[in-house]
């Protein structure tokens, strides 16, 4: 192993053919985009060199901002969401459940193959008022709940949050199996050292599991937080970024302002913003993970 990593040809035949489609598919586009956002109008039709004006607008942009809002919002919720519930239900598996596990890990990860037309389409009938009422207004009813009986996707002050919800819903499964493989990873001869000390269920979980699955937790926050950041086909197929622009995130607004009205020297100056929030948001998550001396 040692001949081959000192190998500098072994590396290339490893590093290039990487390096090479990272380039090509990632900054290549960047690259690209950062070109396109110094033009205003479409290639070929009233394109023409504005230089940072694109930015200069981004900030004074109304629509900007309430999607750039949308979008921290969803992205406070979802990530904290699709993590924290996807490692309560690994512990769940882990230390609770004792029969039928894998009939119950697999139910709990089916939503993540779905597609997300079939999510959104059977959320919306979930959440249905007319002309009948959804799963939910109906237990709503049938308990007397009879005023929080609303239209979930139907106005802007619940439709995020019904989102939130299914997309929840949708990929917390996904991050359960990760975290239950790692808390299988975690050796019994550590837990039942710090059950024989006397460490409650709560003391378990802080000062060993937690201190053990930081990396995993890391890894899990970076993956989940890329995915809300590009939000894009789960708030089309349940809400189609409405009602109004309570929904509409930037990757949406983007779309539109460079497929529907044809200015896509401005769509990629919001292009560049979510990559940039991509990356700058996981660097800040990862610094989380610095070791302890």
């Amino acid at each position: 192993m040692n001949r081959v990593l000192g190998n500098k040809k072994a590396i290339a035949l490893f590093v290039v053919p990487a390096l090479v489609l990272y380039t090509a598919l990632v900054m290549v586009p960047v690259i690209w985009s950062l070109y396109y956002s110094l033009f205003t109008g479409s290639p070929g039709l009233q394109w023409e060199f504005v230089g940072i004006k694109n930015y200069m607008d981004l900030f004074r942009d109304k629509n900007f901002i309430n999607s750039l809002a949308v979008n921290f919002k969803y992205i406070s919720v979802v990530m904290i969401g699709q993590v924290g519930l996807g490692l309560l239900l690994a512990l769940m598996f882990r230390f609770w459940l004792k029969r039928c596990k894998t009939i119950i890990r697999t139910l709990v990860f089916f939503p993540v193959v779905l597609p997300t037309v079939a999510v959104g389409q059977l959320f919306a009938k979930i959440y249905e008022i007319q002309p009948n009422y959804g799963l939910l207004n109906s237990f709503l009813d049938s308990v007397g709940l009879h005023d929080l009986v609303q239209p979930w996707i139907g106005q802007a002050s619940t439709a995020l949050w019904a989102l939130c919800v299914m997309d929840i819903w949708v990929a917390m499964g996904f991050y359960s199996v990760i975290f239950y493989g790692a808390l299988l990873d975690i050796p019994d001869d550590i837990l039942e050292a710090a059950r024989i000390d006397g460490a409650s269920s709560f003391s378990l979980f802080k000062s060993v599991l937690l201190p053990l699955l930081r990396p995993m937790i890391i890894t899990c926050l970076v993956f989940s937080f890329s995915g809300t950041v590009k939000m894009f086909e789960s708030s089309l197929a349940l809400t189609k970024g409405g009602p109004g622009t309570a929904t509409k995130s930037l990757s949406m607004y983007m779309y539109d302002v460079s497929f529907t009205y044809n200015k896509v020297g401005y769509g990629s100056v919001i292009a560049i913003v979510i990559f940039l929030i991509c990356v700058l948001g996981s660097v800040v998550i990862n610094q989380f993970d610095v070791k302890e001396d």
